[in-house]
Parts: C-alpha cells; structure tokens; sequence
C-alpha cells in the first residue's frame, strides 16, 4: 500500500456486519452482540452497526477500527449521541473521545482483548503488528470512545 493511501476496510465487512445484525435481531446466534445506532450524519436516518466493546476498569470502550469510519463520523455529527443494544437490552449512550493516557491503555490492551477485530486492522494495514506497541501508534488515527449512560 502506498504511504499515503488510508487503510480502508476489507470489502466482505459491511455484507458480514449486515448477516450479524440479522443474525442478532433473529435470535439465531449472536444474540449478545453490541450493536451501536447513531443518526446518519447528513441523513438524519438510524444507523447501525456491530462493535466490539472492551471492558476496561468498569468502563466500556469502542475502537474506530479504521480512520474515518462512517460509525465515527456519525458520532462525532451526532455529539457522541447513540443507541447500544446488547441481546436485548438498549441503553441511550453517550460516546466521549478520550486521548492521552486513557486511549494508550485501550489502544494497548486492543490486541490482546479483541484478537478479531485486531486482526482485521492488521489485514487491512491500519496497524503493522498485533502487539501493543503496534497499536500504540494509530493513537489520533483512530478515535478510542469511552462509554457513558446518557443523562
């Protein structure tokens, strides 16, 4: 890949989001599947896709698995405003970017707690290695959220 072409998802992503979500809204399997909507950024309209959420300290956090992803996009629009349903509870969330030493420690922890989204970022060439440090490098590529109930 050139060193100024954006790492983008593999192609088969966005069809296999879509057969999870099914999956998930027909109690087939991945019943306790995270499921992020935020309202479309230039739409208005709900949209929805299936995240990993890392458990951290009593947190929850999400990872833009790819700079300027269109779930991001969305949340950034939207004020960190969204929907999480997981089986079948959903909670109004709030979505809060973090940076510094708070993104380092998903960034680093992502490799290891999150092995398939991992390595998906590895295959598309968003991240060189599946180890920590490697990780530790996208830190302002790629949004680290933190998870809060909506108030």
């Amino acid at each position: 890949m050139p060193n100024d072409a954006k790492p983008m998802p593999p192609r088969w992503l966005k069809p296999m989001n879509k057969v999870f979500m099914t999956l998930s809204k027909t109690g087939l399997g991945m019943k306790e599947l995270p499921v992020l909507t935020v309202p479309g950024r230039t739409s208005g309209k709900p949209r929805s896709t299936p995240l990993s959420v890392l458990d951290l300290n009593g947190g929850r956090y999400l990872l833009e698995g790819f700079p300027g992803a269109d779930w991001a996009r969305n949340v950034r629009a939207a004020s960190g405003r969204a929907t999480l349903r997981i089986g079948r509870s959903t909670e109004d969330v709030r979505l809060v970017e973090v940076e510094g030493d708070e993104a380092l420690t998903v960034l680093r922890l992502w490799p290891d707690r999150m092995a398939d989204g991992a390595k998906i970022m590895l295959d598309a060439g968003v991240v060189t290695d599946l180890t920590p440090e490697a990780f530790e490098t996208v830190v302002g590529q790629c949004g680290v959220f933190r998870i809060e109930v909506a108030r």
